[in-house]
């Protein structure tokens, strides 16, 4: 069974920084794609990056590029979201998503599409105060 298990939330200041944890489990497969993805109330689900199990390549969205960092410890099975600077924008519930059948080439193409990831783990909230 695919788990995805997103951690790290909570209640961040602006001009922190805050890292959120993503552990994978159960892919049987080296080639996938982990991505970060947001929910903000009233909100589509956006999303912000994505990396390589396979190779580390990643790609994060221009819309957050330089405040947040995406990263991974294949070791621990567990990718990373680093947020520095955080805004009260973007507080939202954060989620993880694996892919086994888009590259991080082709999630960049198509700008982080959720549609194209298969298994999702429960988000973790973040809020950020001013």
């Amino acid at each position: 069974e695919v788990q995805l298990q997103a951690c790290g939330g909570g209640l961040a200041q602006t001009g922190g920084s805050l890292r959120l944890s993503c552990v994978v489990s159960g892919l049987t497969s080296d080639d996938y794609t982990i991505g970060w993805f947001r929910q903000a109330p009233g909100k589509e689900r956006e999303g912000l990056a994505c990396i390589s199990h396979s190779d580390g390549s990643s790609f994060t969205q221009e819309s957050v590029r330089g405040r947040f960092s995406i990263s991974s410890d294949n070791a621990k099975n567990t990718v990373y979201l680093q947020i520095f600077s955080p805004k009260p924008e973007d507080t939202a519930v954060y989620y993880c998503a694996a892919s086994t059948s888009v590259t991080v080439g082709v999630a960049a193409y198509l700008s982080i599409d959720g549609r194209y990831f298969d298994y999702w783990g429960k988000g973790t909230l973040v809020t950020v105060s001013s």
